[in-house]
């Protein structure tokens, strides 16, 4: 059977848009009132049999694995968790000032930076910070044709973005390109590859970034709200600064205010500071079934296992798929540059255990009680029947955060009431934990429960 036809606003009512940007028009992306990015236009309501092919998340659109077999045929390894690769690693770059630059261990940078001095590509598309007070923003995507524009986008940028423009940008001017991006921006990448020819031809290596989720613009209001820092004020945001006499999960927002002034917390003192709960998450991400960006040329995490999740230098996680970035990364590894331990594909999906879980069990969880109104091609079946009673808690707990905290902060924005977003958050958040750590007395007896059920 044939799949129907779409357009952009389809995906969109049907909570899957993630507004990479991937269908629209430069400008054509405007903020909704929860801070996502959307396409917007009256080309959203046109279905179209290209958009059907092209957007990450329709029904008619190859899936990651097809992708990567016709990306990478020859592939050395083949992982139903991680995907095909050619090796992985685990380390950080020993040059420069790369690791003490990045929130992590500096090779999503270098790789980049030396794609650049190679003469490989002419520009990189990534992503820096912009002042808010002029474009209205804090993060933007920007093609970089030299190092030092590159260290522009270093660290981690937790804040919807979207690649019309550079698209626009790398279709009119010739040279060769890498894109910088999480899996589903890859993904469409290399769906609009397959249209067009000229993107096919310039758009010679994408860098893959794990994902766990994406967050929505309001996460900043909310650590400034929750700081003391008036939003108008607020210019920068640093979601992870880096402390190396700290281990490196423990995050610490940062914001930077007009008059040069600084605020900034623990991730575990906010509100809803705990990632894994969902806070402000993109509803499509609930859908997304790829962890480790398995159709990227190479791909970059954090190594979240010890003893290199209490190294506050940081240390990345790499997965290489491609033949020349495996060769140029093996012979920077030979001469020193490189820091970097080969290591397989079960150590790979012990550092992002928990996002696989949630991508993979919580997925299949998440398609038989709420399916999406399209009929996704995910490569998850709907099931989870035999989930214990606290895991299918812990779903449904995120699913119901996510939702709630755009909805309950759209109403203390509209009524500037901000207590009544940071006290639901500050419940919600216990209420999960109490769920998932059983911590606190609400937790105490969830695990009284749990032992009296098994």
């Amino acid at each position: 059977m044939a799949e129907a036809t779409l357009a952009p606003a389809d995906v969109v009512e049907a909570g899957l848009c993630i507004g990479c940007g991937g269908c629209a028009p430069r400008a054509a992306m405007k903020w909704d009132k929860h801070g996502q990015l959307k396409p917007s236009g009256d080309f959203t309501a046109k279905p179209t049999p290209a958009f059907t092919a092209m957007c990450p998340f329709s029904p008619g659109a190859r899936n990651e694995d097809e992708i990567a077999a016709a990306r990478f045929p020859s592939a050395a390894v083949r992982d139903e968790r991680i995907g095909r690769y050619e090796e992985a690693y685990v380390g950080h770059v020993s040059e420069g000032a790369y690791r003490s630059e990045g929130s992590s261990g500096g090779m999503a940078n270098w790789v980049a930076a030396s794609l650049l001095e190679s003469g490989l590509v002419d520009g990189v598309a990534h992503v820096i910070p912009v002042d808010p007070a002029q474009e209205g923003r804090f993060f933007r995507y920007r093609l970089s044709r030299s190092v030092p524009e590159l260290r522009e986008g270093a660290h981690s940028r937790y804040y919807p973005v979207e690649i019309s423009s550079v698209l626009d940008a790398i279709r009119t001017t010739p040279g060769r390109y890498a894109v910088v991006g999480v899996p589903c921006f890859i993904k469409a990448i290399h769906l609009l590859r397959a249209q067009e020819p000229i993107l096919a031809e310039r758009i010679a290596f994408t860098l893959g970034l794990f994902c766990g989720h994406m967050k929505s613009a309001r996460l900043v209001e909310s650590f400034a709200w929750q700081l003391d820092a008036p939003m108008p004020e607020v210019r920068a945001v640093e979601y992870r600064r880096k402390d190396p006499s700290r281990p490196a999960n423990w995050y610490t927002a940062q914001l930077t205010l007009a008059d040069g002034s600084m605020r900034w917390q623990d991730w575990w003192h906010l509100a809803d500071g705990d990632w894994g709960a969902g806070f402000f998450r993109n509803s499509a991400c609930d859908y997304c079934d790829d962890v480790v960006a398995e159709t990227a040329d190479v791909a970059f995490g954090d190594a979240w296992v010890e003893p290199y999740s209490s190294d506050g230098r940081g240390t990345n996680v790499v997965i290489v798929r491609h033949p020349a970035l495996h060769a140029m990364i093996q012979s920077a590894r030979e001469e020193g540059r490189l820091a970097l331990d080969t290591v397989d594909a079960d150590f790979i999906a012990g550092t992002q255990a928990a996002g696989l879980r949630h991508r993979r069990e919580g997925l299949a969880y998440r398609l038989r009680i709420a399916p999406p109104r399209l009929p996704l091609r995910k490569r998850v079946s709907p099931g989870g029947h035999d989930l214990p009673w606290r895991r299918k808690l812990v779903y449904r707990g995120r699913r119901w955060i996510g939702s709630g905290s755009h909805h309950i902060f759209a109403a203390a924005r509209s009524t500037g009431w901000h207590r009544l977003y940071t006290v639901w958050a500050g419940l919600a958040l216990r209420a999960y934990q109490a769920v998932t750590y059983l911590r606190g007395p609400l937790g105490a007896v969830l695990g009284r429960l749990s032992k009296d059920s098994s």
